[in-house]
């Protein structure tokens, strides 16, 4: 891929890796390509060498960027991608058109993780996780029903996510749930996206919340994981 299809760029050399981080996350440039050239870059975007240098060798530290003498610059497998950077997921904030690949390796992990974060929070909830989970969800029933407040809808979405990962009470999970924060974002915008109606998400949600506030762990387990598989349909992942 060239960088024609880039947005133009401007600031410094933080700006430049995040847009060309970006590029990356989207699949504009696929494991085993070749990266473009310093020179390309700062001929393209019109800045110096050294920007287009420390905009590489930050994203060369998330893991992106294989730079090697004689050879060039390789993307790197994503396998090698610290996905868990703090940097990484300042860079994914905001993003809704990931790779596909990266999509489901995303989905996948939640799939793993999250119906354990239930049960964990359906031990462990008190009042205040309680009121968290309920003012989300409260928000996601009130936008639900427009498309115009989809992007809402999303925030609240992903409000309930996070009160679940702290209602957890494990400083590890709520860690995650933080780091993760913006890629699961992405992954409910694309979901809402090819989706035209929220009601069938939202009766799953619904079950969540009222599995913590009953303190069923099992129960919690279960309705976390059937708010993913509506996930995975509303992804394309599955029929």
């Amino acid at each position: 891929m060239t960088l024609d299809a880039l947005p133009p760029h401007q600031g410094g050399a933080e700006q430049l890796a995040r847009l060309l981080a970006q590029a990356l996350l989207a699949g504009h440039w696929q494991p085993g390509d070749v990266f473009p050239r310093e020179l390309d870059i700062g001929k393209h975007f019109a800045v110096s060498r050294n920007q287009v240098r420390n905009a590489l060798t930050s994203l060369t530290a998330a893991g992106l960027l294989e730079r090697t003498a004689g050879r060039g610059t390789l993307v790197r497998e994503m396998g090698d991608w610290h996905l868990l950077d703090p940097l990484m997921s300042e860079w994914m904030t905001g993003l809704v058109n990931l790779d596909p690949q990266l999509v489901r390796a995303i989905y996948a992990f939640r799939f793993s993780a999250e119906p354990v974060v239930a049960g964990l929070a359906a031990q462990a909830a008190q009042a205040e996780d309680i009121e968290r989970l309920e003012s989300a969800y409260a928000g996601m029933e009130s936008s639900a029903g427009s498309v115009e407040a989809r992007a809402e809808h999303a925030e609240y979405d992903v409000a309930f996510h996070d009160a679940t990962y702290r209602a957890s009470h494990n400083l590890v999970w709520r860690q995650m749930g933080h780091l993760l924060r913006p890629s699961i974002m992405a992954l409910i915008h694309r979901s809402q996206h090819r989706t035209d109606t929220l009601d069938d998400s939202l009766a799953r949600h619904r079950q969540v919340l009222d599995a913590i506030r009953s303190h069923d762990a099992s129960a919690a387990e279960t309705a976390a994981r059937e708010v993913l598989r509506r996930t995975a349909i509303d992804l394309g992942i599955v029929s």
